[in-house]
């Protein structure tokens, strides 16, 4: 019988530029998978300060587009949805013209809905109108009243609501709801941008809960769901985050919102 023969087959090695994006590929896995399990992970100060720049930077990096958590699951599954809809002020033949509702969180939703590879484009607004609605709950009424009316006069009307909400007490609540209420209006900013051009004057966002029918009553002839809970804010100016792309969001949220117009 012939003896075998071996042969050795020599290794291909990578090219250095290869060995990188595998690396920076590794690396960034990582990051994001700690990242995600200290989001998603029971509350704890200490264990997200180990996060580099602490809770801020965790949340900045989580949200809106890879925020998540447990709640799915009993024993207090999710039992409401969040809303966010926008409407603007445009010119018309001198005058000025009120818009109606786009319920931007229905458009993002079109995107997810019945697709195999859904986009983190679909959940952003439904992440925002939680944060914002859990914010602006734990105001006080007189801060409550103060949020319901209109500010967008002048460059400096964000100074001015600041000043106002601070003048009836409670600065530990006011500046978390200042931060999630400029996140909104950035948000809406670019929504109404993008459905009615840039001849938008000023906006106005409303953020509601709509809480689904219990459990136990779900086959009950005639049941309905409970009464929106709406955030009530009233009309504010324009603001744009820096690098903020009015260009590329409105061609993947137009896109969707023309696919519901038809």
């Amino acid at each position: 019988m012939a003896d075998l023969v071996s042969i050795d087959i020599p290794r291909k090695s990578r090219k250095p530029w290869i060995r990188g994006v595998l690396i920076v590929a590794v690396l960034a896995t990582i990051w994001h998978v700690f990242a995600s399990f200290l989001w998603i992970a029971p509350y704890s100060k200490s264990a997200r300060e180990i996060f580099p720049g602490g809770q801020d930077t965790l949340s900045s990096y989580m949200i809106p587009m890879f925020g998540q958590s447990w709640s799915v699951f009993a024993p207090e599954p999710i039992n409401g949805d969040y809303l966010l809809k926008v409407r603007a002020i445009l010119p018309k033949d001198g005058q000025e013209q009120t818009t109606d509702w786009v319920d931007a969180t229905a458009v993002e939703t079109s995107m997810i809905r019945h697709n195999l590879f859904p986009p983190r484009a679909g959940i952003g607004a439904g992440e925002l109108a939680s944060e914002f609605k859990g914010k602006w709950d734990a105001l006080t009424a007189d801060h409550k009243v103060i949020v319901g009316l209109s500010y967008f006069t002048g460059g400096d009307w964000p100074v001015r609501l600041n000043d106002k909400l601070q003048s009836y007490g409670a600065p530990t609540l006011i500046a978390p709801y200042l931060a999630s209420e400029n996140t909104v209006i950035k948000y809406a900013t670019q929504v109404a941008r993008a459905v009615w051009g840039n001849s938008v004057i000023r906006i106005q966002f409303q953020v509601s809960r709509q809480n689904v029918v219990p459990f136990e009553d779900r086959k009950t002839p005639g049941v309905q769901p409970p009464a929106p809970q709406i955030a009530t804010t009233g009309w504010r100016g324009l603001q744009v985050a820096p690098g903020q792309s009015d260009q590329d969001f409105a061609e993947v949220f137009k896109a969707a919102y023309d696919r519901l117009q038809r």
